[in-house]
């Protein structure tokens, strides 16, 4: 890739994150008192990062369908360690745990 495209690349990045970043700038400009908007956006990050991460978490162990079980294994591990209110670490160690088991199991 020659330095003339990436630069190019940069620059149109730089622009669309500086336009999201400015349109509720432009259309709030006075405080937000709807408690139902305040609850829209504090919630959109967790969203948007769910959908992100969601789909990758399905095929993280592989495309067969025994790692696809044992995706949805840790998963579900996970989902219950934290709604335990256990610490991010935790989860994450419980959920690579649940997923070696099962793929012992299920192979």
């Amino acid at each position: 890739m020659d330095l003339g495209r990436m630069t190019l690349m940069i620059l149109v990045m730089a622009g669309i994150t500086y336009v999201i970043r400015m349109i509720p700038l432009v259309f709030f400009r006075k405080k937000i008192h709807s408690k139902y908007i305040l609850s829209v956006l504090y919630y959109i990050p967790y969203a948007v990062l769910s959908a992100m991460t969601f789909p990758y978490i399905l095929y993280s162990t592989g495309n067969t369908p025994q790692s696809f079980y044992t995706a949805i294994i840790g998963t579900v591990v996970a989902i219950i360690a934290s709604i335990s209110k256990r610490s991010l670490l935790t989860v994450a160690i419980l959920s690579c745990l649940a997923v070696l088991i099962a793929s012992f199991i299920i192979v």
